[in-house]
């Protein structure tokens, strides 16, 4: 059956309208991926020289003790770029094919992933140059099947968190942000060693190669933990009988039923970033951003001036107003037709969208907070461009949605995808970088900066105050543009 599987892949590819752009893509991404092939066969091979320079201690003991970090890092990259392997089910689900044959291609496919090769071209040649003529082949042997064991391991343990993340997108940010504690944990807080806790295991193949059978053991039970998860939710109706048990409304968050039907659309679209790759990795990326302030204000070169804190303001507080707001109206485009004959006032639409900004960038700024450490100024510019962010950016980051009319498919994944992206995405960059500078800069000039932050919180203040007039003019502008938007959302 898996030939049959391959077979109809195969054809539905040659078929597809968009063949030819698919392929284009493919040799790009080919030769990229054979370039950083390459250059990680080049560093497998000095890999002995560099842990020789860099460590003062035994290069076994040095490798040993960064295998750990590696995986736990890959892992994390996984999770970001890692694609799940696809099957469209449904036309072989009336046909006499057994289901475990469905579930083993889709289990044993996903091994054709580049990710499973770096281990070998970064740890093969130092085990072949180093351990084995020291420690014997049978000591290489071990450490080869070990670190295969373990890159099946994330293997299958990253399908496994995103497949239950497509359920629950907090789950992801879950794991996500537990990975990076316990990386902070050792390379920020130093409350640990994760090198000790690689060696404590690395270190003992050297004199029991048996040890190597536990990821092994590890990789076995989660291909099974995915075997079987992927045989209880092969039908559609799996997927979706205990959402229908737990049904309450159409709005699950408590906080969001007072504001009625705008709260609805927050709702759903809330739901929309934590189900769907792309649009959830703006909430990550809005997380990683609240440490950008760290290369800014530890840095003694850039320090800590007023140009810093608003440049560091902007992008912190107005992160997720800049990467989910470029591409408000895309992120519905495989159903944004349904919207234009729906019942929904796109006053409400528009306002949602608002609302939504404000309470993300309500809590990135309260994520700040902690760098009142680098002065109380600091803080204050930061929550003048909180309030800038929401009166200004908010507007126009719709004001150019409105003119972007390229489709996203929310099924696709983040990486390496340039969908909806377009002139419109990198003219809006100008504005909301060099305006909040415009205006402060002759402030700073005369010599009277302060005046220039209060100039900014007014403006600020001034579009908060004004968002019905602004909501009024987006919505007009909306349904001068909403068809040209529609035709633009079905050319795929």
């Amino acid at each position: 059956m898996t030939s049959a599987f391959i077979s109809h892949e195969l054809k539905a590819f040659w078929r597809s309208k968009n063949t030819g752009k698919s392929i284009a893509i493919r040799i790009v991404m080919g030769i990229l991926i054979l370039f950083l092939f390459g250059y990680a066969l080049l560093l497998g091979i000095v890999l002995p020289k560099i842990i020789e320079e860099v460590s003062k201690t035994d290069p076994i003991i040095s490798f040993c003790g960064i295998l750990l970090v590696y995986f736990l890092f890959e892992l994390l990259m996984r999770l970001q770029l890692q694609e799940l392997p696809t099957l469209r089910v449904q036309p072989y689900l009336h046909l006499p094919v057994k289901r475990n044959a469905l579930v083993t291609y889709l289990a044993t496919t996903s091994l054709l992933s580049v990710f499973n090769l770096w281990p070998f071209l970064l740890f093969w040649p130092f085990i072949f140059q180093v351990i084995a003529p020291d420690e014997g082949a049978i000591v290489a042997l071990a450490f080869i099947v070990s670190i295969l064991g373990f890159s099946v391991f994330n293997n299958y343990l990253a399908l496994y968190i995103k497949r239950k993340a497509n359920l629950n997108g907090w789950i992801f940010l879950v794991v996500v942000i537990g990975l990076s504690l316990i990386t902070s944990g050792d390379y920020v807080w130093h409350l640990y060693s994760l090198r000790d806790f690689s060696y404590a295991f690395f270190g003992k193949l050297i004199h029991t190669p048996a040890y190597a059978l536990i990821p092994v053991v590890l990789a076995l039970g989660m291909y099974y933990l995915n075997f079987v998860y992927l045989k209880q939710n092969l039908y559609l109706e799996d997927l979706n009988s205990s959402k229908k048990s737990s049904f309450k409304s159409s709005t699950d968050y408590p906080v969001l039923q007072r504001f009625g039907t705008v709260g609805d659309l927050v709702a759903n679209e809330v739901k929309l970033i934590m189900r769907n790759k792309r649009p959830r990795s703006t909430i990550i990326m809005g997380l990683m951003f609240m440490f950008y302030g760290l290369i800014f204000y530890t840095n003694p070169k850039l320090g800590t001036s007023d140009y810093s804190a608003i440049f560091v303001g902007v992008f912190m507080t107005g992160i997720f107003i800049i990467n989910y707001g470029q591409f408000m109206h895309s992120w519905q485009a495989s159903h944004f037709d349904g919207l234009l004959v729906s019942r929904i006032n796109f006053t409400d639409f528009i306002k949602a969208k608002f609302l939504l900004f404000t309470m993300v960038s309500t809590v990135a700024f309260v994520l700040t907070i902690p760098y009142v450490y680098f002065g109380w100024r600091i803080l204050i510019i930061h929550f003048v461009m909180y309030v800038y962010n929401l009166g200004v950016n908010t507007a126009i980051m719709l004001f150019f949605a409105n003119r972007n009319y390229k489709r996203i498919d929310l099924s696709k994944g983040a990486s390496f995808n340039w969908e909806g992206v377009g002139a419109t995405q990198l003219l809006v960059g100008f504005p909301l970088l060099l305006i909040p500078f415009i205006i402060y800069a002759p402030f700073r000039f005369f010599g009277v900066a302060n005046a220039g932050l209060v100039a900014l919180a007014l403006i600020g203040i001034a579009g908060i105050a004004l968002r019905q007039v602004i909501l009024k003019g987006l919505v007009d502008d909306f349904n001068t543009k909403k068809l040209q938007i529609a035709e633009g959302f079905r050319n795929k």
